[in-house]
């Protein structure tokens, strides 16, 4: 798994302003020593932007641009990547995993995919961040290109501010086209002018795709939680998250492949040059991308040790790449992603009658598969907001006798104090329904080196998963909240496998005795925090390892988190 910064996926990083459903790159704003400064000053960064799209102009979309239509291209004998899977699959039915629980795995995995693509890449982020991580897979993606691989790069438009010009350099090579989900016509400077700039037109960005999604040479892929930052994998130097996504070979590959063309094909898309039009010659952004890529800004990431293992025992993917056969969970699967129309909030309908939920959503195919337990389910969200019908599909489970167990931030974890809030307000019920209930604490994750993790930075949240009867899986981007349920578009991979279940929660059980809380409530009905030390059990009777300034500012906070924004 991997972890986050002084500010992160800026998921929320609008929360306040009921922007997105994410947390913000790290650099993009600092918490500093109060964590709920950022939240604070969105608040008043929006008010004082719809008082100034009030007084002045909105931006509003160019026409439509015409867009030939590209598809993604099967995988081909003669791409080795190709080769390697034919020699390591079982069975042409089945797909095969690996889980990344790790940063550096995770980094390596998709830089040597992209280093050894000989046909095609294509490639679907949330975020995509202006920093080492970022800029080095960029520049990966160019050498591809001139290699001959077509690369195809789409980008939520809502974190692109500071990475404009490095998008309008990449994009200015042959082989590479680069679009943008949902974009900002106007005030492309910074997050808080494409706001104000698009005030008018609030319902449309409000809603954002929060997928993530590699595919190479049609045979191999990524996907999963992480976004492409830093923080993700384990590179930051104050805060890092703790992360899970999978390498995914063999069946499932032309659904993911089909999922990519519903995006990338879509109207909602629109080329980066229609949005950011070039004021440089081709030339000249080449250039001015060779030097922002280059050694001197982009140093090349350290790959694991051959000899490295993860927490499940793993070695890196690039080694068993050099040995021309893989071993890897074999399954059989399958994958949904949101529709993007809906961006435009437009509904699942049978004829005309608007149906209660989209029966091809990810948020619906999750609950379903929750409400086929028959003894456990195990659920791992850093954004825990369950609202009336999750609450409801809990209670459900809880009366037939299936056991609820559930990790998330703590309050001194998370990177999002106002979804905190959204939260709490579950917490005790959750409890008295008996959800087994435990908290990520930042200070225990530094001291769990069985994580991964190489330096002591803090350790927040970030994985998404559902294990139901020790059986199936969900591993995707959705987080159990109302943003992801109704707003952002997600995606995610289901799973039938007992061998991948055990897997997924050996990882939760790491985190749920090293480095959480468990939390429950005591005979008075008030809550208790309690972890194992070296001397024994330590029990706390307030918000773990936050200080009281924090805990105040929450408090005045809380009115304005409306939860359908959260």
């Amino acid at each position: 798994m991997s972890l986050d910064a002084a500010t992160l996926e800026p998921r929320r990083a609008a929360v306040s302003q009921g922007i997105d459903d994410t947390h913000a790159p790290a650099g993009a704003t600092g918490l500093g020593a109060c964590p709920l400064c950022r939240p604070t000053r969105l608040l008043l960064g929006l008010a004082l932007g719809l008082l100034l799209a009030w007084l002045g102009g909105c931006a509003s979309l160019p026409p439509p641009v015409p867009q030939v239509p590209s598809h993604a291209e099967p995988a081909a004998d003669s791409s080795p990547l190709a080769r390697i899977v034919t020699a390591s699959i079982p069975d042409q039915d089945l797909t095969g995993f690996r889980l990344l629980p790790t940063g550096p795995f995770a980094l390596d995995t998709r830089l040597v995919l992209v280093q050894r693509a000989v046909h095609t890449i294509d490639i679907q982020y949330y975020v995509l961040q202006n920093d080492a991580t970022g800029r080095f897979l960029m520049r990966s993606l160019r050498d591809a290109a001139l290699r001959g691989v077509r690369v195809r790069l789409l980008v939520d438009d809502l974190y692109t501010s500071d990475t404009d010009p490095l998008l309008l350099g990449l994009a200015a090579h042959p082989n590479v086209e680069v679009r943008l989900f949902n974009p900002f016509p106007g005030g492309r400077d910074s997050l808080a002018t494409r706001f104000i700039a698009s005030a008018h037109d609030f319902h449309r960005v409000n809603r954002r795709m929060h997928n993530k999604l590699m595919v190479v040479d049609g045979a191999m892929a990524v996907a999963g939680g992480r976004n492409i930052a830093d923080e993700y994998f384990m590179r930051h130097e104050q805060a890092n998250f703790v992360d899970l996504d999978a390498f995914v070979v063999g069946a499932l590959l032309p659904r993911l492949q089909a999922l990519f063309d519903s995006y990338w094909n879509n109207p909602v898309v629109w080329p980066l040059h229609a949005i950011v039009p070039p004021t440089d010659p081709a030339g000249l952004l080449r250039a001015a991308f060779d030097r922002q890529t280059g050694p001197g800004s982009t140093p090349v990431p350290v790959p694991p040790l051959p000899s490295a293992t993860d927490p499940l025992g793993y070695g890196p993917i690039s080694e068993e790449l050099k040995d021309g056969r893989l071993g890897l969970v074999w399954a059989f699967a399958t994958a949904y992603a949101d529709h993007p129309q809906r961006l435009k909030g437009m509904g699942a309908n049978y004829a005309t009658v608007p149906l209660a939920e989209d029966v091809e959503s990810v948020g619906y195919t999750v609950r379903d598969m929750m409400r086929g337990a028959r003894r456990e389910v195990v659920l791992t969200s850093p954004y825990l907001v369950p609202g009336e019908r999750g609450m409801a599909l809990v209670a459900g489970l809880r009366e037939r006798g299936v056991g609820v167990k559930m990790l998330t931030n703590s309050l001194a974890a998370t990177d999002e104090p106002l979804v905190h809030i959204g939260y709490r307000k579950y917490r005790n019920d959750l409890l008295a329904l008996g959800v087994d209930l435990y908290e990520l604490s930042p200070v225990r994750v530094k001291k769990a080196s069985r994580l991964g993790f190489l330096t002591p930075s803090q350790g927040r949240l970030h994985a998404k998963t559902v294990v139901v009867d020790a059986s199936k899986v969900f591993i995707g981007s959705m987080n159990f909240d109302p943003r992801s349920d109704k707003i952002n578009t997600e995606m995610g991979m289901f799973v039938d496998s007992d061998a991948l279940a055990r897997e997924v929660l050996r990882l939760m059980d790491l985190d749920k005795l090293q480095a959480s809380f468990r939390v429950v409530l005591a005979p008075d009905g008030t809550l208790r925090w309690l972890a194992m030390d070296d001397e024994g059990e330590v029990s706390f009777d307030s918000e773990p390892e936050v200080d009281f300034g924090t805990q105040l500012w929450l408090e005045l906070l809380a009115p304005l988190a409306p939860e359908e924004l959260l």
